[in-house]
C-alpha cells in the first residue's frame, strides 16, 4: 500500500506504523466531572468498521510525522492524506 506524504510524495506503507483510529486526536478533558468514564472509553473502546474511516499513522522510517489517512477498510483504498497537527488544529477550531 503507498501513502501519498503530504510533504514528502509517495511513500510505502512499510514506513509507517498504524495507531488506529484518529479520533483519538481528540483527548478527553482531564478536568471534567466524568473524566475517568472518559479516559476509559478513549483508551479501550473502539469501533471496527468496515469502510471509509480516518486513521493515525506515524512515519516511523522518515520524518517522523503523525498522518490522518483516510482509507477504505474493505478495499485499501486511501482517498485523503493530511498531517495530524493540521487536523487537530482544524478540529480545535471547530469547538
Amino acid at each position: 500500500m503507498i501513502i501519498n506524504h503530504p510533504l514528502l510524495g509517495p511513500r510505502d506503507a512499510a514506513e509507517f506504523v498504524y495507531l488506529g483510529d484518529a479520533s483519538l486526536i481528540d483527548r478527553p478533558d482531564w478536568q471534567a466531572e466524568d473524566a475517568q468514564e472518559q479516559f476509559y472509553a478513549y483508551g479501550y473502546l473502539r469501533d471496527n468498521p468496515a469502510g471509509k474511516m480516518q486513521e493515525l499513522w506515524y512515519h516511523e522510517q522518515g520524518d517522523r510525522s503523525w498522518l490522518v489517512v483516510t482509507r477504505d477498510t474493505i478495499t485499501h483504498e486511501i482517498t485523503q492524506v493530511e498531517l495530524a497537527r493540521d487536523v487537530a488544529r482544524e478540529r480545535g477550531r471547530d469547538k
